[in-house]
């Protein structure tokens, strides 16, 4: 299948722009390839705050475009984690919270629930192609391929690029490996299990240096994310066999520390032995006389499927990684997720 073998009358009538929260219609592989093939001009985003999953999957997804022949522009909403500025195609990424719909034929997104996920406005205008991996998945797009198999989106885009015959390079593979290390945990989680392994394997084949890749994204931490994991543990409590800390604005404040160096220390608090859910707390940045927000993250383990506390609170994930942000003070957050943790317990 080529690009010349495709013309604008394949597309499905479904690919109208819908509003978003209209649900539209559940795709496959090859039904998403050949959507993708009969439009030139996209925009390529994932969720605000975006992690590796997102800003590697999204940058393989505009080398598969541009292999193409397409035109494409990675935007976010937010700024790019420093452990990912070494990633090939870094520098052509946008940063903007919204988007001029006119300029593009349509959105492509990854792994989000919703448009308001990303952060972005203009998007509600466009013509969307959904790609996610997570069990909370939605159809708010136009074009929905929901795959909750995947240990990561990454290995969906990775997917596309074989189905469409685009030679994988070494800055694609370097993006993908990147994702897929990621979102599994340095391969720990339990979604390592569905196959993730063996295309690593390939990725590494195809040019991806895993020792760098796990040098930058492990071992290049900044001072103030010690100093404030440090504090986040210093805080643990237990309840039951749920392992939670916080972190507020005056921490942040008081290390010189960003919302990007409070990442992974959830993942700390799930090491506990007899521990099989964990909570991490950080409070949120807001304007004067605002509500007090936290941000939440979930981990679990033994089964546990902590999706479900997070999505009764707006948010959504993996069934053993999942967040959400709810309203404070920090006694009430904590109380309604350690509530929700114990009502999952028992289900």
């Amino acid at each position: 299948m080529t690009p010349a073998t495709i013309t604008r009358s394949a597309i499905p009538v479904a690919l109208s722009a819908l509003p978003d929260g209209r649900h539209g219609v559940g795709v496959d592989l090859s039904a998403m390839a050949s959507a993708i093939l009969a439009m030139d001009h996209f925009l390529i985003t994932s969720h605000a705050r975006p992690d590796g999953d997102a800003i590697g999957s999204a940058l393989a997804c505009a080398d598969i475009l541009r292999h193409l022949g397409k035109r494409c522009d990675v935007v976010f909403a937010d700024p790019i984690p420093n452990v990912y500025l070494t990633l090939p195609g870094i520098p052509q990424v946008k940063h903007m919270t919204s988007v001029d719909a006119a300029l593009y034929d349509c959105a492509i997104v990854l792994e989000c629930d919703s448009t308001a996920r990303t952060g972005l406005q203009g998007l509600q205008s466009l013509p969307l192609l959904n790609i996610d991996h997570h069990i909370t998945g939605c159809n708010f797009g136009a074009l929905n391929w929901i795959d909750d198999s995947a240990a990561a989106v990454a290995i969906l885009v990775y997917q596309l690029a074989r189905h469409l015959d685009v030679p994988v390079t070494p800055s694609m593979a370097t993006c993908l490996y990147t994702a897929v290390f990621t979102d599994t945990g340095a391969f720990t989680y339990p979604g390592t299990a569905n196959g993730a392994l063996s295309i690593a394997q390939e990725l590494i084949a195809w040019g991806a240096d895993a020792d760098r890749i796990a040098r930058d994204v492990l071992y290049s931490v900044s001072t103030a994310h010690i100093r404030l994991l440090g504090t986040a543990l210093s805080r643990m409590q237990l309840h039951g066999a749920t392992a939670w800390s916080f972190i507020t604005l005056d921490d942040l404040s008081a290390f010189g520390a960003t919302e990007e160096d409070s990442e992974g220390t959830v993942d700390y608090l799930i090491s506990i032995a007899g521990v099989d859910a964990a909570l991490f707390l950080r409070e949120l940045p807001s304007e004067s006389g605002s509500p007090q927000q936290f941000r939440a993250s979930l981990r679990s383990k033994n089964g546990l499927d902590v999706s479900s506390v997070a999505l009764a609170h707006g948010g959504g994930g993996h069934q053993r990684a999942s967040g959400c942000c709810l309203p404070g003070p920090l006694d009430a957050a904590a109380a309604a997720m350690l509530t929700g943790l114990e009502r999952c317990r028992n289900v």
